[in-house]
């Protein structure tokens, strides 16, 4: 693993520069006796669990407005969201721990958001604006249990904003950047006696630049492919009684997005057009030792795609009834019991429309605080209509050896049901598909010493997939076995004002080969070794600036047009913030440099990544 030594230097300066203060990172904003995960269903706090959590805090989401969510999740420890630097309109592929995008559950607000007219059912991180986020819950490792269905690798819970304060508030952000570029959010909330409610809503506009590279030696002038996007997110809240909380919701998103053909190749008409409404209602009771919730949620999805093979529509629907009861059993134990259902539609350039539907009970007992002690074991049983029935469990314990020390572990089971798609699709259909299962095995450490001056979190994890579903010369089928495993080691320094967050992330896999056409020792896509530096300082009570350093290891990717493998090599990536406060921090200007050091390189091969871009812009709250 070889990295030029001036790029070492320049990084280095960068963060001597920028240092940090106490409030930069989320982990510094992060207590783990206070922070609360609700990705549990059972409100745990960090100290009580042995799960791999992280938390993107609202200090965190506040400075990231010049960049999007899968910005964000990609500076993650064991996560890449593929092509992230690459066009805006080029699609992501969200990968956790090694695995596929359909292996990560996405909630908001913790209610599942998929999409049901997509090949892998995952919902498409792009259409999510994340200036209508307050904070990100990640949970890393099988989480079937919980969630159910497709919860393989890990679930990113999105927790948007909400009327929190008392009064009317209007906010919003604006910023205008390279290949003209730009952002717009306009929101409202109030808090007004029982009731409350946060109204957004976001549009993006930018000419992008070309999503094929243009082949070497070719004097050819490619077009940009650019791309339209807008949000809507509105959330209610009454207080029906002292007891009854009542909570409505609706979201829409559209994306429209200019395409090319294949790697190395233009087009001037291919498009993407994506619409997805999602609405439903969270109703909340709570008594004295417990609490039960109800979420309902009905989500339809129409994509359209216009390319050198034509064109073809689809439309997915899912409804999506959760509803489950918490209740402590004295002080230390807390039982969570839950039934859920998934009804789902499906329609593809027909007027074929299959369904089916999904039904599970599930139940969890946490017990914690017992001396140095946790443990949380848990099951669930489901049944679909289209392959019966199975069950998957989680046995979860961990020991805080002395206050700042903590050992923890997990053995778990997940699954991931056949998509409507795999099923009843136009390609390769199978009604004889079995549902992908899994073994997970994951256990780490935690120090934090000298008041959380010090700390580091290192895990190791390791995934057994059986019966995977991929394409092979005869449509989908089932293959016999995947597997994963690796590790994460972060690291967080602080000293004076100064503070310093990384992490090194490891992963090494088997996986069915769409190109070979067989098993291959290695993921395409993602590298086994990723490094990443993070600091800043709040250099003035009003001025705050920030550095981050990103390594990417050699990896592979697939050659499309004459069906070989080929190697990318590795990359490094510096970019710098800055934002400036006015007017009592009712008003805030900002800028975000990325790629800083213009580093040429393909995230995947044909394909352009940005070189140094940048935008800026203003952001205000008005109480």
């Amino acid at each position: 693993m070889k990295i030029n030594n001036k790029l070492f230097i320049a990084a280095g300066l960068g963060l001597l520069q920028f240092g940090i203060n106490d409030t930069v990172r989320a982990q510094e904003a992060i207590k783990l006796d206070s922070v609360v995960i609700s990705a549990t269903k059972n409100d745990q706090k960090q100290s009580q669990t042995g799960k791999v959590v992280t938390i993107i805090g609202p200090e965190i989401l506040e400075r990231s407005y010049g960049k999007n969510l899968t910005d964000l999740i990609n500076e993650q420890a064991g996560i890449v969201v593929g092509g992230t630097t690459g066009n805006v309109g080029l699609n992501k592929s969200l990968f956790v721990r090694g695995a596929a995008s359909a292996y990560a559950v996405v909630l908001v607000d913790g209610i599942l958001l998929s999409s049901p007219a997509g090949t892998g059912s995952s919902f498409d991180l792009r259409l999510f604006a994340i200036d209508q986020i307050d904070h990100i819950e990640i949970i890393k490792g099988g989480q079937s249990t919980i969630y159910g269905s497709d919860a393989v690798a890990g679930v990113i819970n999105v927790i948007t904003k909400k009327g929190k304060k008392a009064g009317n508030s209007v906010y919003g952000v604006a910023s205008y950047g390279s290949y003209k570029t730009y952002k717009g959010t306009i929101g409202m909330s109030a808090n007004v006696d029982k009731f409350s409610y946060n109204i957004a809503y976001t549009q993006g506009k930018t000419d992008g630049i070309s999503e094929a590279a243009v082949p070497k030696g070719s004097t050819a002038e490619f077009d940009k492919d650019g791309n339209k996007t807008g949000a809507v997110n509105a959330n209610f809240s009454l207080q029906a009684t002292d007891q009854l909380s009542i909570n409505p919701f609706l979201r829409y998103f559209y994306g429209h997005y200019d395409l090319d053909a294949s790697s190395f190749s233009d087009s001037p008409t291919n498009n993407y057009k994506a619409e997805h409404f999602n609405g439903g209602v969270n109703a909340k009771y709570e008594f004295n030792t417990g609490k039960i919730n109800l979420n309902y949620s009905y989500e339809t999805t129409n994509t359209g795609s216009v390319s050198q093979y034509g064109e073809s529509l689809s439309r997915g629907q899912m409804q999506l009834i959760d509803l489950f009861y918490n209740q402590k059993l004295g002080s230390k134990l807390d039982l969570l019991v839950g039934i859920d259902n998934r009804a789902t539609k499906f329609k593809v350039n027909s007027d074929l429309k299959p369904s089916t539907n999904l039904f599970s009970t599930y139940a969890s007992l946490f017990a914690h605080d017992l001396s140095i002690f946790n443990i949380e074991i848990g099951g669930r049983y489901n049944k679909h209509d289209q392959y019966g029935e199975n069950y998957t469990y989680n046995i979860t314990p961990s020991i805080n050896v002395i206050k700042q020390v903590k050992l923890f572990g997990t053995v778990s089971t997940s699954f991931k049901a056949p998509t409507l798609e795999n099923l009843f699709g136009a390609f390769g259909a199978n009604l004889d598909l079995n549902p992908e299962e899994s073994k997970n095995y994951e256990a780490g450490v935690n120090i934090s010493f000298a008041d959380d001056k010090y700390s580091l979190r290192a895990a190791g994890f390791k995934r057994d997939l059986t019966n995977a579903i991929v394409y092979g010369n005869v449509g989908y089928v089932n293959q016999a076995s995947q597997t994963a495993k690796g590790f994460e080691v972060e690291p967080a320094v602080k000293f004076g004002v100064f503070n310093i967050n990384g992490y090194y992330a490891y992963v090494e896999g088997t996986e069915f080969n769409f190109i070979t056409n067989e098993v291959s020792n290695y993921l395409l896509r993602r590298p086994k070794h990723i490094i990443g530096i993070n600091a800043g300082a709040q250099a003035t009570h009003a001025l705050y600036v920030s550095s981050s350093f990103k390594y990417n290891g050699s990896r592979t990717d697939g050659n499309f047009n004459d069906y070989v493998i080929e190697d990318l090599p590795s990359y490094k990536l510096l970019n710098f913030y800055a934002e400036y406060t006015l007017l009592n921090k009712r008003v805030k200007l900002f800028a975000d440099l990325k790629n800083v050091l213009d580093e040429q390189y393909h995230e995947f091969y044909g394909y352009n990544s940005m070189g140094f871009n940048m935008n800026a812009g203003v952001s205000f709250n008005i109480r």
